[in-house]
């Protein structure tokens, strides 16, 4: 029986197992709108294009599942662009469908016409121009696998109108076949030897862990491979969650807001085991200050990133979960080593965790950051799942909440996209409708995509959102106090709404909290309640996110706390 090329894609889309997806109509897409309109796909409109993407982030990051998001031609798959760049990034595997204009006006500047597949190419991991009714299923199949599967990404189709509104019988498509992408699960077995016996020599090894262990699954085999031979374990922030934050052998985050603990670990150790991090700047900062007398073992899906930035003496490609479980055979077929030498390594980091604690000055007066992110953490007892901005909210977030599962931090990492939170705490909870989601904003970045307030209150969607709200654009300001001289250019956020008021005018519950007495109580009854919440915590203006490595720097040039505040002049 004929099919419309929307009806086909559609029902591609469902034996995919695809239950919810995210966009915002338009011409071209009217075919494939007109089929959801009686399909058993839960439609979710968001106000914006970016916001589709970033909720179909959020879905598939909070359940390990592939996200879909659904524009138009045009400035509809143009909104998405930001979104697709995140996403591949923070390798998210999110499926997104484009309108394009009928195939014989492509290239003539109709109306509402891009290229999408020329403007996506170099930030999906790959995409489609379906030119030919028939490829539909194939297309949708692969694009689904491909996402999905080795280092996890987004793709994009990119469908004609007059694709979409052609008739043809559907080919069942089963299996994949892709000539040239087979991802590796295996690691080389002599790799894995090699990397056993070093772990077994060494005096002071560090783990340190990124997001390809949640992506995996592998946390389980991250847990077993630190308890059973005394290794700590650094976290990037894309990792946090896949090793418990309240583990002895924790040291926190790592990086440029690192604790002190885990860089000054990174820079003594003598074996440091990657897995599933990329070595990004934000990490590693002085590239020849960075583990300068350890051997490297270096553990990922993706061969590409394997000594990108950081020339290493083990590479092992492959699935982390599959890796770890081959390296934990082979570590318990080989003798055990004298426990000591780490019992000593333990207690040096224990000492450095002592010397210079994650730590902020009380205030009775004034609402401090972290001490919301705190009160957030005692009240969910770490049972929620945390989205971020991108700024200080984000890194604080980090610091002072204990992640202690997987997929409990959604935030933005590699791309640092101001307005990534909000609708991804959306998709987040969509995914996981019997969980408690809370974004954790800044007052610039929760307004770059606000207006998705509407979409949460139409459905019925109970996301809490905490804007730290300081009246600066927070991490460029702290940037302009340390390294430009405190020269504040468009940092300070003169105009600003009235956040529960806005709220309010979406139909949505709306506080405004400026007592550090008031945190609790309001957390309290947001968390209790059934609707969206937006709580707006204004903070103390001033606060930065420390410690802090300088841009280029090493962990001896660590600015660990602020310096003392000038006395003003009397003025006479």
């Amino acid at each position: 029986m004929e099919k419309f090329g929307a009806e086909i894609l559609v029902d591609a889309l469902i034996n995919e197992g695809v239950e919810v997806m995210f966009g915002y109509p338009g011409g071209v897409v009217l075919p494939i709108f007109d089929v959801l309109y009686d399909s058993p796909i839960k439609f979710i409109l968001t106000r914006h294009e970016q916001g589709a993407a970033h909720a179909a982030e959020g879905f598939a990051r909070a359940t390990g599942k592939v996200g879909v998001c659904l524009a138009t031609s045009g400035p509809g798959a143009t909104n998405l662009v930001t979104g697709l760049a995140d996403a591949h990034m923070d390798s998210v595997p999110i499926v997104a469908i484009t309108g394009q204009v009928p195939t014989g006006l492509i290239g003539g500047d109709a109306f509402q016409e891009a290229d999408a597949v020329g403007i996506t190419r170099s930030i999906t991991k790959h995409n489609y121009l379906i030119k030919d009714i028939r490829d539909i299923p194939r297309v949708v199949k692969e694009a689904f696998y491909i996402a999905g599967t080795g280092r996890p990404g987004p793709v994009l189709i990119d469908v004609p109108k007059d694709v979409s509104t052609a008739r043809a019988k559907p080919e069942k498509v089963d299996r994949v076949e892709l000539r040239g992408y087979r991802p590796v699960l295996e690691g080389n077995k002599k790799q894995i030897r090699r990397a056993a016996e070093a772990i077994l020599q060494s005096n002071r090894p560090v783990i340190y862990g990124g997001g390809g262990i949640i992506i995996s699954g592998g946390s389980a085999e991250l847990r077993r491979l630190s308890e059973s031979h005394k290794i700590p374990v650094t976290l990037t922030l894309m990792g946090l969650g896949g090793f418990p934050g309240t583990h002895p052998y924790f040291m926190g985050m790592l990086g440029m807001h690192g604790t002190w603990a885990a860089n000054r670990a990174i820079k003594d150790c003598d074996l440091l085991i990657a897995i599933g991090a990329r070595f990004d700047d934000r990490v590693t900062g002085k590239l020849d200050e960075f583990a300068p007398h350890a051997k490297i073992i270096h553990i990922d899906i993706d061969p590409s990133s394997i000594a990108k930035n950081v020339p290493v003496d083990l590479p092992i490609v492959g699935d982390v979960k599959t890796v770890l479980g081959q390296l934990l055979k082979e570590l318990e077929g080989l003798s055990q080593p004298n426990p000591k030498p780490r019992e000593k390594w333990l207690a040096e980091i224990s000492g450095w965790e002592k010397e210079h604690p994650l730590r902020y000055e009380k205030s009775k007066k004034l609402i401090k950051p972290q001490y919301v992110i705190e009160k957030i953490y005692e009240l969910t007892k770490g049972d929620a799942v945390i989205t971020t901005e991108v700024g200080q909210n984000q890194m604080w977030t980090a610091q002072y909440y204990k992640f202690d599962r997987p997929r409990t931090l959604i935030t933005s990492g590699g791309l640092g996209t101001m307005g990534f939170g909000f609708p991804a705490a959306i998709g987040a909870q969509l995914g996981k409708s019997d969980s408690l989601v809370v974004d954790i904003a800044g007052d610039g970045s929760i307004q770059m995509n606000i207006q998705e307030l509407a979409t949460a209150v139409q459905y019925r969607i109970p996301v809490k959102i905490a804007i730290l709200n300081n009246r600066y654009l927070g991490m460029v300001r702290q940037w302009q106090e340390l390294f430009y001289n405190k020269r504040y250019s468009n940092t300070c956020i003169k105009c600003q709404p009235n956040f529960k008021k806005l709220a309010e005018a979406y139909g949505a519950k709306g506080y405004t909290v400026t007592d550090p007495a008031e945190v609790v109580p309001v957390l309290k009854e947001a968390f209790g309640n059934d609707q969206p919440c937006l709580m707006d915590f204004q903070v103390d203006p001033e606060e930065n996110v420390l410690p802090i490595i300088p841009p280029g720097k090493g962990v001896y040039d660590t600015i660990l706390a602020p310096p003392p505040k000038r006395k003003k002049k009397s003025s006479r």
